[in-house]
């Protein structure tokens, strides 16, 4: 009975995940959401960018798992950089608008110590998702997380993904930095990034 109960639980969450990830899918329109309460600390733009100061974010969640082709990949690994994570899907519209210029912007920031990773969702197979890579010159690695396991793992009250596609720049300390929960282009997402590449320099 305690294994049915666990399938039953896993189920609820898994379809909780869905749920809202339905409602919120490639939608467009999200860039105005905190997605907390109170004294968040966040600080919302005009563009729907949401950002934290130094010294007043919230410490990103442990990501592991396996990318589009079956390889081991662990956000751990990126310790020191700024890191970009993006979440996606192949059938995404939004996404499919905003791919080539997050192909771009990590190519151009990689000198930077930026690395760009992606998070492919609600593909239950990876071969579209591997078809949308090679489309727009997709040259960073994605976690393949089909039903959502990672998403869930960011804490409530922080910036977490809620919407796809989502944006989400993690700080040298493994700090969220800055969220967008909309399709980016080129300026938006450098205005994201070129502030937390900068903090480095201002403490020297």
């Amino acid at each position: 009975m305690s294994l049915v109960r666990a399938s039953r639980r896993t189920l609820i969450t898994v379809g909780a995940l869905a749920a809202a990830l339905t409602l919120s899918a490639c939608t467009g329109d999200a860039g105005g959401k905190s997605g907390g309460g109170g004294d968040t600390n966040f600080v919302a733009g005009t563009s729907g960018i949401v950002t934290v100061a130094e010294g007043k974010r919230t410490t990103a969640p442990r990501l592991s798992g396996k990318d589009l082709t079956g390889k081991p990949l662990d956000l751990a690994d990126y310790k020191g950089k700024v890191v970009v994570l993006n979440l996606w899907g192949s059938w995404c519209a939004p996404c499919r608008a905003e791919a080539p210029y997050l192909a771009e912007v990590a190519e151009e920031t990689k000198s930077k110590g930026v690395e760009f990773v992606g998070i492919n969702t609600r593909d239950p197979q990876t071969g579209p998702a591997l078809a949308f890579e090679k489309d727009y010159a997709v040259g960073y690695p994605s976690f393949h997380d089909p039903i959502g396991k990672l998403i869930l793992k960011f804490p409530k009250g922080s910036l977490n993904p809620q919407a796809i596609p989502s944006t989400i720049v993690i700080d040298r300390e493994g700090k969220i930095a800055a969220r967008a929960l909309t399709a980016l282009d080129d300026k938006q997402l450098r205005s994201m990034i070129d502030p937390v590449v900068a903090e480095k320099a201002a403490e020297q």
